[in-house]
């Protein structure tokens, strides 16, 4: 199978020094990833962490595999326009940043890379250079074509949550949530966990938005007048689904057992389950795209950036999903 492709993120940030550990660990089995990034900043920072990491740039993703036991293979981007300083992001940079996004999906969708998987990038440095879009998510939506939906999967060990509204106000959940926009995430999260992890029949659970999802209509109609006849659309498509349920009765132990996927209403009902279950390997997962794309469920920690003290674990459970995923979609492929 194609190396992965990880790309550099916000440079100031602690993607290097989260590649250089993944790659220290490869005899553990981390699977072989060229990484998107200018060679002479990464040697820089391995000088500056005292870390003896050999940088081979490599001018195509397929010669990774060849260097990979050796040294860190690099798929040079352009040289970066300003000095990199840990923890204070340049704008001048970001087109370098938003160059290693593109070029990683070209990669990916011609099949020279077998999955994506993104470094932090701080995305007010980038809005502040033009860049048009809210995060990662967005913008590789809309590098895969007019019609990709995309759909945010956050999963650790025992648990998979997606958000059906994301970063936004509680002001305006309530607004937004519609029975088409939950079945849509829903159809799309079944075939994802069919595709990309094997599942041949999906079950999901479903939130409430209100407290005890409403009890019956006291707390609140949503439940009523919108979760449930999209849980009913779902249902009609064959898709098995639960709900809505009670988001604090969710998340415990024998509850976790009956479901592949729980769909929460908003960010934080989600987020805030797998951040506490598994805080330090949390991946976060584009589905509805023509590829694979996974994530550390982190930012930039520009506070500790070039100290070497930032945890790899995220970064290496994002690199062993993106294989496997990228495996299973091919072993599931007609």
């Amino acid at each position: 199978m194609a190396p992965l492709v990880l790309t550099m993120g916000e440079p100031a940030g602690i993607g290097g020094e989260l590649a250089f550990a993944a790659w220290s660990r490869r005899a553990a089995g981390i699977p072989c990833f060229a990484l998107l990034d200018d060679p002479a900043r990464l040697e820089v920072l391995a000088r500056a962490l005292g870390q003896a990491i050999p940088i081979k740039a490599i001018s195509d993703v397929g010669e990774a595999p060849a260097v990979w036991g050796r040294a860190l293979p690099v798929l040079p981007v352009p040289p970066l326009a300003a000095p990199v300083v840990p923890g204070r992001p340049d704008p001048a940079n970001a087109s370098a940043v938003i160059g290693a996004v593109e070029r990683a999906v070209e990669l990916v969708s011609t099949g020279a890379a077998s999955a994506l998987v993104t470094n932090p990038i701080q995305k007010k440095v980038l809005l502040t250079a033009g860049f048009h879009y809210p995060g990662h998510t967005e913008f590789l939506a809309a590098l895969a074509g007019p019609d990709t939906v995309p759909v945010m999967m956050l999963t650790c060990p025992g648990l998979r949550v997606v958000p059906i509204t994301i970063h936004q106000s509680l002001r305006s959940v309530i607004d937004d949530l519609t029975v088409e926009k939950i079945v849509t995430v829903g159809r799309i999260t079944a075939a994802a966990l069919t595709r990309d992890f094997g599942i041949a029949r999906p079950r999901l659970a479903i939130s409430g938005l209100n407290p005890h999802a409403g009890e019956g209509g006291a707390f609140g109609r949503e439940e009523i007048e919108v979760i449930a006849p999209a849980i009913a659309q779902l249902r009609a498509d064959g898709i098995d689904v639960d709900g809505p349920l009670a988001a604090d009765t969710m998340f415990h132990v024998r509850a976790r057992q009956t479901y592949d996927a729980a769909l929460c209403m908003y960010h934080d009902q989600a987020l805030i389950p797998i951040k506490t279950i598994d805080f330090e390997r949390g991946v976060n997962v584009t589905l509805g795209l023509p590829f694979v794309r996974t994530s550390p469920d982190h930012g930039t920690a520009l506070n500790i950036a070039g100290t070497g003290k930032a945890s790899p674990e995220s970064l290496i459970a994002a690199l062993v999903a993106a294989d496997v995923m990228a495996r299973t979609r091919g072993a599931t492929r007609p």
